[in-house]
């Protein structure tokens, strides 16, 4: 039995070591997802809405009966004397006697209820409340299209940095052949030396520029990490690649999509805006009317010469009082009227700040439109462009082979083929970056 225990615990940890090392593996819109839950902004988008919802509970309670209680006690070290006429003893007329009229040591408890009955101020509060939930969801929203646009960013620098190691090894594989067999031809006096020169300076160029792409590589992945919301040292796969994906987004009919302003998030905030600055306007002039208060205690009192107040024998008096505070605002030398004034300038400014952004947001919408068209006109151009570079530097191989081609010919055409394969690449991360940008302002 005891073997057995063994080798179970010895398989539970097995298993649970092989978990912590899985490979988290995504494609794009699961990494979209995934980020949408865990990114750090994402999460604290949604903690703000339940703070919003809590700053609703505490301004509507405030206006709900509050009860408070006090204890209090005191020990007169010294007691207060009083000077009354010595006649009332049987003194003589025009004499006074000192005395003492309570007892040096006192305890007082009191509860005391209050309730708000009247107070503009209050109300126009708790319609504030629901505005401000409103800017939190919509603030949700756009880090939400915040979020989903840095993931496609990162996941395509990703992708663009292993493209571009893979292209770069295999052209270090094509030009380290090249310069083996021009060293041959060379040595053997049938060449010259200009030619294995013009392939070694290409040769480590090409080498730095793979250096440089694989430590892109490692800080791209761990960019998407970040943005994902997890660890920037984790293994993390992507499962789609960047050619699939190109040609997926590749969609002009997307262009044509019917835009509603009011679905676009920037638009919403710019509501939101015009909304709280309407309510503070309504504040200021609720300043001006009478406040309406009522409250009722209730308490109880013990005097004595000594601290035995807890016990069964002590005596306490109680009492009650109930009333009612109105306060009315009468003159201010014209401070309320100056702050509604100011109130009434910032919504006339949040609204001329409304057109503006709907005017910019109609202009980013016609952008993000031309900038898509580009990407997708150029992704095709520059693929036509990399099979003809492809096959003019193909030529040259052959023809530099034969001794008909120099090697300044042949490196002309290796790295017209390299900027190809660049232009190439960065192409369709412009695609997926720009149907991306055109999806966020058109909110679909």
């Amino acid at each position: 039995m005891k073997n057995h225990f063994l080798t179970f615990l010895a398989l539970l940890y097995f298993s649970i070591g092989v978990a912590q090392e899985t490979k988290n593996s995504f494609t794009l819109d699961e990494a979209i997802s995934f980020a949408l839950e865990n990114n750090y902004s994402a999460i604290n988008a949604s903690r703000d809405i339940e703070d919003a919802q809590k700053q609703k509970w505490e301004t509507i309670a405030d206006g709900l009966p509050q009860i408070n209680g006090t204890v209090g006690y005191q020990n007169q070290l010294k007691q207060p004397i009083s000077l009354i006429p010595a006649e009332f003893f049987g003194g003589e007329e025009g004499t006074f006697a000192p005395v003492i009229f309570s007892e040096p040591q006192s305890m007082t408890a009191t509860a005391t209820l209050t309730q708000k009955i009247f107070d503009g101020s209050y109300i126009v509060g708790v319609q504030a409340t629901k505005t401000f939930i409103n800017y939190s969801k919509n603030n949700q929203e756009k880090t939400a299209l915040d979020v989903k646009k840095a993931v496609v960013q990162a996941y395509g620098n990703v992708l663009l940095a292993e493209e571009s190691v893979k292209i770069l090894e295999n052209n270090i594989a094509t030009l380290e052949k090249n310069l083996f067999e021009t060293k041959k031809i060379y040595e053997n006096g049938l060449g010259d030396e200009e030619s294995v020169e013009q392939l070694q300076i290409t040769l480590s160029t090409v080498e730095n520029q793979l250096k440089n792409a694989a430590r892109l590589k490692i800080i791209t992945l761990q960019m998407l990490n970040l943005t994902l919301g997890i660890a920037t040292d984790n293994p993390t796969l992507l499962s789609d690649n960047l050619d699939d994906l190109a040609q997926q987004e590749t969609d002009l009919a997307f262009v044509d999509t019917a835009f509603n302003l009011n679905n676009n998030v920037d638009y919403k905030m710019a509501l939101n805006l015009n909304e709280q600055r309407a309510l503070e306007l309504k504040l200021q002039r609720s300043k001006a009317l009478p406040t309406l208060n009522a409250f009722i205690n209730f308490g109880s009192s013990a005097y004595s010469d000594q601290f035995n107040f807890f016990k069964s024998e002590t005596e306490w008096f109680d009492y009650s009082i109930f009333g009612v505070d109105l306060n009315i605002p009468i003159f201010s030398s014209l401070k309320r009227s100056a702050s509604t004034q100011r109130a009434k300038i910032a919504l006339e400014k949040a609204k001329t700040q409304l057109t503006e952004a709907e005017q910019q947001i109609k202009l980013q919408l016609k952008k993000a439109q031309s900038d898509y068209i580009l990407a997708v006109e150029q992704y095709a151009t520059y693929k036509e462009n990399l099979a003809l570079a492809e096959r003019i530097e193909n030529k040259n191989q052959i023809k530099y082979s034969e001794g008909i081609a120099s090697s300044f010919e042949l490196r002309q055409a290796q790295l017209q083929l390299y900027d190809a394969q660049n232009t190439y690449l960065q192409s369709m991360v412009d695609v997926i970056n720009t149907k991306t940008e055109l999806e966020v302002v058109l909110n679909n």
